[in-house]
């Protein structure tokens, strides 16, 4: 029989990705995927250092996990428990004091060993701590192969970050920028596009600070590409219909970029951009290196380029210093730009960040200025969708829905849209007319002719 392996991804997609490595790279241990941890053999929770209180939820969760190890015990089995990612890189020796049971803890840069982890906690029967930056980059110890991801994939093409804003912990959990060479990119690209992929999501840190290793024969004499160039190679493997990258720096959209977005079909009219604030006295207190201007001339370029070009962005309120009129300057900015989707937090302190040490504002202010820019972000959401209803959208098809009969796809606008299609219909991008908006999807009929919908 096959052993019993459950992940639990938490955060980003970048983590969506990394456990989906991990689970290829236990494979040939003959582990399989399994939905619960109870009766697992290898449970890993692979975490994320964003939220907060993220390390108390870490705890809590390994709570639930001692108990089904103990079950496990008790049937003279043996469970490996393994804490990944984030957390595990920034707090590791406290997980390994705190919850002794664990056996391995591992930070991102570090899960291409777990097969050597895995054999180390068998054979030797301790814990195993792994949280060094390998000065070789971990993409080059990675299976070649990959394990069907379903009809949207994500591919990592850039680690690590040199932005060092004050508020965030990924340059010490995830390190310096790494970008992986075109060429690997690209074969990886095609691997997955093989296995049943119709679109691919870049992934990054920083992912428009790309600046991989150009193939040999690349146009340029084998120097660096940028995120634009390589949108445009990516977008010439066959049978790739659509093209996302996730997450951007305003200061890395170049020209090249925008270019892409004019030019390349492939790449959607939606784009995550992150701003944080509308001060430029917060920004500069972040270390954001960029101004609200830098921020509205950037939009004005990419929308001159592609005029339906849909926004998202990040957004904290309450970070220490924050005035009255700071907040009352990024209302007036959300309101001036227009974002389509949203994320936006109260500021929580991140250990070992600048802003940690600052003076923190009351949890009461924090949480009534969230509340009056989600009011204003959910808005913008919703009028967004509503002007959706009546429109013909290309929407590619990726899982049945709740209800007997329904789909789920994706717009353009990664909006999901629920429609009535035969199960088949699953990996095709129909035309679908919008006949319903909602807070967070769409609803829809399959259409006559995709060349009236949006693509």
């Amino acid at each position: 029989m096959k052993k019993r392996l459950f992940i639990k991804t938490y955060g980003c997609q970048m983590n969506v990705y990394d456990s989906a490595r991990m689970a290829e790279l236990v494979a040939p241990l003959d582990y399989a995927p399994v939905e619960t941890p109870d009766g697992a053999d290898l449970v890993i929770l692979n975490t994320c250092h964003i939220r907060e209180k993220a390390a108390e939820k870490v705890f809590s969760e390994l709570g639930g996990i001692l108990r089904f190890k103990r079950a496990k015990e008790r049937q003279g089995e043996r469970m490996l428990v393994a804490v990944a990612g984030c957390v595990a890189q920034a707090e590791g020796e406290e997980i390994m004091r705190r919850a002794p049971f664990v056996d391995m803890v591992f930070g991102p840069q570090t899960y291409h060993r777990l097969p050597e982890m895995i054999a180390r906690a068998t054979r030797e029967g301790g814990s195993v701590l792994d949280t060094s930056f390998p000065a070789q980059p971990k993409f080059d110890h990675l299976p070649a192969t990959r394990s069907e991801q379903g009809v949207s994939a994500f591919l990592s093409i850039q680690e690590g970050c040199d932005k060092f804003c004050t508020f965030c912990v990924v340059p010490y959990t995830r390190g310096a920028e790494f970008s992986r060479p075109t060429a690997q990119v690209i074969a990886e690209a095609e691997r997955l596009v093989a296995a049943g992929a119709r679109e691919i999501t870049l992934l990054g840190q920083n992912v428009n600070a790309y600046h991989g290793a150009a193939p040999p024969s690349g146009s340029n004499g084998g120097s660096e590409w940028g995120l634009g160039e390589l949108l445009c190679a990516v977008a010439r493997v066959p049978a790739l219909e659509r093209l996302r990258y996730t997450t951007s720096h305003p200061r890395d959209v170049d020209d090249a970029l925008i270019a892409a977005h004019r030019d390349v079909e492939q790449v959607m009219p939606f784009l995550h951009l992150p701003v944080q604030s509308g001060s430029d006295r917060v920004l500069a207190a972040m270390n954001r290196r960029h101004t609200a201007d830098d921020y509205r001339r950037t939009v004005q370029k990419l929308r001159q380029a592609r005029a339906d070009l849909a926004l998202s962005s990040d957004f904290i309120v309450g970070y220490p210093g924050e005035s009255e009129l700071d907040f009352r300057a990024t209302l007036d900015f959300i309101a001036e730009i227009g974002f389509a989707q949203s994320f936006s937090f109260k500021y929580s302190p991140r250990p070992g960040t600048p802003a940690a040490g600052e003076k923190q504002l009351p949890e009461e202010v924090k949480a009534e200025r969230l509340a009056e820019l989600q009011a204003l972000l959910q808005k913008q959401q919703r009028a967004f969708n509503a002007a959706s209803v009546g429109r013909v959208m290309a929407v590619l098809f990726e899982k049945p829905g709740r209800h007997d009969g329904q789909l789920v796809g994706r717009s353009p606008y990664l909006q999901p849209v629920h429609a009535e299609a035969a199960p088949e219909t699953i990996g095709k991008i129909m035309p679908v007319r919008i006949i319903s908006s909602h807070a967070n999807s769409l609803s829809g009929v399959i259409a006559g002719d995709l060349d009236e919908a949006a693509q």
